[in-house]
């Protein structure tokens, strides 16, 4: 596993996602000799053109063909290639979805099909380029694994811990330029297992991707009303962390979970159906994008808009423990 300093976080924070996911991937090639990287058509939009550069046999462009694309990259892994596939991620959660299910999830093929602007970071690009139900989807199909790291350092640490994880996955990659710094140190990562950023006594905060940050901001103006929060990074959407899951509900007086995904499907609806095993459960807050298609502009006015920052999300928090 790589390990991470807080000057390269924040020199990756400046490039963005995309940029540190071909940075990523150019660091693993130096590995893994068995590398193969498949863009459709979006080689340079992925950050993948210094990898194009230094190693042109393990990448291929498929073309405006995301269906045929996983395709190739099954084929790929049948010949025992490490294969990373990516594409915005509605065309590659949803125009390849059935391609996905069938060539990734019931042959339990090792692809990692990477989405980059998941949520709304495609700004201006509008709703074909959103990323809103693509975790909902992801997750529906058996044998795939679904991550979405918080910032810039943990999409590395998601590239070298998904080239040593064998099966297919699905990750997810949120946020643009200037992505907020969540680790300043280096840390352990491990697919599956959730990462506790904060201990606090009177609600837990379940957060994924570009909302870790966030997150981390509203407990703090929690903290200055009363409210103790405790705060997880839930990079793994699917397998669940159950076990963190556990420790919320035994302390909690409220379960929050927040996400850049629609509330249908994503990492509230996974927590839900976890919860509703049992009886007796403390309240669920799920802070995500409406249902509903979402309105076109810049970045951050979007997440104003739709109420996924600290100010917004610590104000909806301290509505709903009124509530009870």
């Amino acid at each position: 596993m790589i390990a991470i300093t807080e000057k390269e976080n924040r020199n990756w924070s400046r490039m963005g996602s995309r940029a540190t996911f071909g940075i990523a991937i150019l660091l693993l090639a130096e590995q893994e000799e068995n590398l193969m990287v498949l863009s459709a058509d979006l080689g340079k939009s992925s950050g993948l053109d210094r990898f194009c550069n230094a190693y042109p046999s393990n990448f291929l462009n498929v073309g405006i063909a995301e269906q045929n694309m996983i395709g190739i990259a099954a084929g790929l892994a049948k010949e025992n290639y490490k294969v990373f596939a990516t594409s915005f991620a509605p065309f590659v959660s949803m125009r390849a979805a059935e391609q996905i299910r069938m060539n990734l999830g019931y042959m339990n093929l090792n692809v990692k099909a990477v989405a980059i602007g998941s949520g709304v970071s495609m700004a201006f690009l509008g709703n074909s380029h959103f990323g809103l139900e693509d975790a909902a989807i992801m997750r529906s199909i058996p044998n795939l694994t679904v991550v979405c790291p918080s910032d810039c350092a943990e999409i590395v640490k998601t590239v070298f811990a998904a080239a040593e994880f064998n099966g297919p996955m699905y990750i997810r990659l949120t946020g643009g330029v200037n992505n907020p710094v969540v680790y300043k140190e280096d840390y352990d990562f491990e697919i599956g297992k959730s990462i506790c950023l904060r201990t606090g006594t009177d609600i837990t905060i379940f957060a994924t991707g570009s909302m870790v940050y966030e997150s981390l901001e509203a407990a703090k103006i929690l903290d200055e009303n009363g409210i103790s929060a405790t705060v997880i990074n839930m990079h793994t959407i699917k397998p669940i962390d159950s076990d963190a899951i556990d420790l919320a509900l035994a302390k909690s007086k409220l379960v929050v979970t927040v996400e850049e995904h629609s509330v249908i499907g994503g990492l509230g609806s996974a927590i839900s159906e976890y919860i509703s095993k049992f009886s007796n459960t403390p309240a669920q807050l799920t802070i995500g994008l409406p249902d509903e298609f979402i309105k076109t502009g810049e970045y951050r006015y979007l997440l104003e808009k739709y109420g996924l920052v600290a100010e917004q999300i610590a104000e909806n928090i301290i509505n709903k423990l009124k509530q009870k």
